[in-house]
């Protein structure tokens, strides 16, 4: 497979790319001044329009991150969260390894796991969150409350994000596996919940996030019949010591990646590129470490050249790919295809939207069960059912 791969991707750049002139893609008004680059299993050029050309890729730019963790990685990869006990101060200490899918369900386990474990009582929870830089904001997100703009954190519960409702007047989780914490609480006095919902984001401060973790864990842990003090403190964990409990997400990284591409988590994505980063750099994530690894991988490992990557979630309109760099990595991509959602008959892709731009790249499957790569990008604002119909148009052409 891997030769395989490396013969499509020479195959690819070696032969010229010319845009093809084509009546079916000259009568899609759409795609004028768009990219398109259409090739089948063997790496045979289908369809060609700018595709050298480049393009603001929005959230097809998540092939790449999830490309970069897979192959790294591997799918069964778990992330990995660290207790330590300071017994004698009674403090739980947690180091943060920027985990993206501790959700509610996750702390329910690391609570009953804890328990097991025999701890008692516990005056403080101490958090270490030194594997990111603090504040960080990802380029290209705004500083809005919805949850796609949720800034990423070494410590997160949830994806940094809320849900609340009224009821009768009562302020309750809109999640019934989620207690409802002071924060929280805060949170919707904030925002001034008057609708029957609220889904929003910690906010703009790591340490805000951080701390609705450590919120929820003592109420998980309070739940065990555990007696939780309400302390919590920001430092070092004693990391000479050997953990208390080490806890392995339930969840393998193929099962984060999959609920990354089909609900297009910008939290997931940069979470993702900024572990990657710290552990190649060693040293605190931040997001130009993230535009370095970026850049640098795909230049080593795909021979790129005159692109750019700000961000792993396609945030930044800063960001430069070319349908024909997007094609290369869905070739790399090949042996986690099914983690792709499914658009419309025989489409798995990722899409990707920003103002005024329209992107979709992924597979088309054809009669023989092959699953031929395309990129499209286009310059204006293009609904999501308009390209899968335009891209299924084309392909049912020309496979």
């Amino acid at each position: 497979m891997k030769l395989k791969l490396i013969l499509v991707s020479c195959f690819i750049f070696l032969c010229p790319l010319t845009s093809m002139a084509n009546p079916d893609i000259e009568a899609i008004a759409e795609l004028k001044g768009a990219g398109l680059l259409l090739i089948d299993s063997q790496g045979k050029q289908l369809l060609s329009v700018n595709a050298q050309t480049l393009f603001i890729p929005a959230s097809t730019t998540k092939l790449i991150t999830a490309w970069l963790a897979l192959s790294h990685w591997g799918e069964d990869h778990r992330f990995i969260t660290d207790f330590y006990l300071d017994s004698p101060n009674k403090t739980l200490w947690v180091k943060g390894s920027g985990d993206p899918f501790l959700v509610s369900e996750e702390l329910v386990l690391i609570a009953n796991n804890l328990k097991a474990l025999g701890l008692n009582n516990i005056n403080t929870i101490a958090l270490d969150s030194s594997q990111f830089q603090r504040n960080l904001i990802s380029p290209g997100a705004g500083n809005s409350a919805n949850p796609y703009d949720a800034i990423p954190t070494a410590i997160a519960a949830n994806f940094n994000t809320l849900n609340l409702k009224r009821v009768k007047g009562r302020l309750l989780s809109a999640e019934k596996q989620t207690p409802l914490t002071p924060l929280a609480n805060q949170f919707a006095k904030q925002h001034s919940l008057t609708a029957k919902k609220l889904r929003i984001n910690s906010g703009q401060s790591s340490q805000q996030s951080e701390r609705y973790f450590a919120e929820l864990l003592a109420a998980f842990l309070r739940q065990q019949g555990l007696d939780i003090g309400s302390e919590i403190i920001w430092g070092h964990a004693p990391t000479s010591t050997t953990p208390y409990y080490r806890h392995k997400n339930s969840k393998n990284l193929a099962q984060i990646v999959r609920p990354m591409m089909k609900y297009s988590s910008n939290f997931i994505a940069n979470q993702l590129v900024l572990i990657l980063s710290a552990e190649h750099y060693q040293r605190p994530a931040n997001f130009t470490d993230v535009q370095h690894y970026m850049e640098n991988q795909l230049s080593s490992r795909l021979g790129f050249s005159q692109f750019v990557l700000k961000d792993g979630a396609g945030l930044s309109r800063e960001n430069q790919l070319s349908p024909l760099q997007l094609v290369s990595v869905l070739e790399s991509f090949r042996p986690w295809k099914a983690l792709l959602p499914k658009q419309t008959t025989g489409i798995y892709a990722k899409s990707g939207t920003l103002s005024k731009i329209s992107t979709l790249a992924g597979y088309v499957v054809d009669d023989n069960k092959q699953w031929n790569a395309f990129a499209l990008m286009m310059k204006q604002s293009v609904n999501h059912r308009r390209r899968n119909q335009i891209m299924r148009e084309l392909a049912d052409k020309h496979l």
